[in-house]
């Protein structure tokens, strides 16, 4: 086992992982204004997903599906239809609440909406489709995973990911989920939401406008 390479990959991904992005964005948004375990379900989801693009990139799948135009092309579509669609119902959701905030009950219904089922399946979503996330495997993996890597090593490079994840995301979904800080960040839910909306749609039109 090649502790050096793991070590190597652990730095490299926890920089990845603190790093801004739809993944970031996603548990603030479900932590502080979901149930509990609602966002401990979507980290979980997240997390699945970079084990499944890890799996993915070290099995030579993704980068088989990369080399194909027509596949890759494919996923890229696929990847930018969701975050935009996600994008666009996240920002009409925030308008239409914020229109009431001003009446307490109604206000109060944008929280403790989705089940922990819903919230793993947009976790998981949102990772797994997004492009960018299986490119930036690919490129470490492929950077790093040279053939003489023991199976071992790959075993142990993809369990390292899989726990970092699992930490970070669950960190800040109990950290953020935690009633008296939801309180306190409860009149800041309507810009969250719409910065999140925001990600989420511009990210997809970044996407898109690689495609040409």
């Amino acid at each position: 086992m090649d502790l050096t390479l793991l070590v190597s990959l652990a730095v490299i991904h926890s920089v990845a992982l603190a790093s801004p992005g739809p993944d970031f964005a996603l548990v603030v948004k479900m932590a502080s204004q979901e149930r509990r375990v609602t966002a401990i379900a979507s980290a979980i989801g997240i997390s699945i997903g970079i084990l499944l693009h890890t799996l993915l990139s070290l099995t030579g799948v993704s980068l088989l599906i990369k080399s194909s135009g027509i596949l890759f092309l494919i996923v890229q579509l696929a990847g930018a239809s969701y975050l935009g669609w996600m994008g666009i119902n996240i920002i009409i959701s925030t308008l239409q609440n914020f229109k009431v905030r001003h009446i307490e009950k109604e206000k109060a219904q944008i929280f403790n909406q989705l089940t922990p089922s819903q919230g793993f399946t947009q976790g998981l979503y949102t990772n797994l489709l997004n492009p960018k996330a299986m490119v930036f495997f690919i490129t470490l993996f492929s950077a790093m995973i040279t053939p003489e890597v023991t199976l071992i090593t790959k075993v142990w490079a993809a369990v390292t990911l899989l726990v970092l994840s699992l930490v970070w995301f669950v960190l800040i979904a109990l950290v953020l989920s935690k009633p008296a800080i939801q309180q306190r960040i409860r009149t800041a839910a309507p810009v969250i939401n719409l910065l999140t909306g925001m990600l989420f749609f511009s990210v997809a039109l970044i996407i898109i406008s690689g495609l040409f």
